[in-house]
């Protein structure tokens, strides 16, 4: 198999399985920001946002809300995490099989996550709104590949 989730999936990987259903599997990252970094892979594969049904979606983020929860009662003593889908190259996605980041997060850690968010500013946001208005219109019209 070339997808790499997809070869844990199978078993023909290793990897240190968090969790396991029938249609999920959250594995800690080979590559982790914190302790306790996860991702939570839908067992069959797809690629990115644009290709993932909304229900696997929800599934994803229901199962991230548990690991989540489990970091800040665990020995991990998180007090917050992060949650993530990189969605295609431009947004830093290395695996093409779509998965959720669950990075476990603890009051004055020094990743930076987020940094210069306070700074960042559109100059015209009224145009980016009326853009994506459009765009979510014809999203919901089925016009959109």
């Amino acid at each position: 198999m070339s997808c790499v989730f997809c070869s844990i999936v199978a078993g023909d990987a290793p990897a240190v399985r968090i969790h396991e259903d029938d249609e999920y599997l959250a594995l800690l990252d080979i590559r982790p920001f914190t302790a306790g970094h996860t991702l939570v892979i839908p067992k069959r594969h797809t690629v990115d946002l644009t290709d993932t049904p909304p229900a696997t979606l929800a599934g994803m983020v229901a199962l991230g809300q548990r690991i989540a929860k489990a970091a800040r009662i665990s020995g991990l003593h998180a007090d917050g995490n992060n949650l993530a889908i990189n969605d295609g190259r431009a947004a830093f996605q290395s695996v093409f099989h779509i998965h959720l980041h669950v990075v476990p997060r603890r009051s004055g850690d020094k990743l930076a996550f987020a940094k210069g968010m306070l700074l960042r500013r559109d100059p015209d946001r009224e145009r980016t709104a009326e853009l994506l208005r459009a765009a979510l219109a014809d999203v919901d019209a089925g016009r959109a590949d």
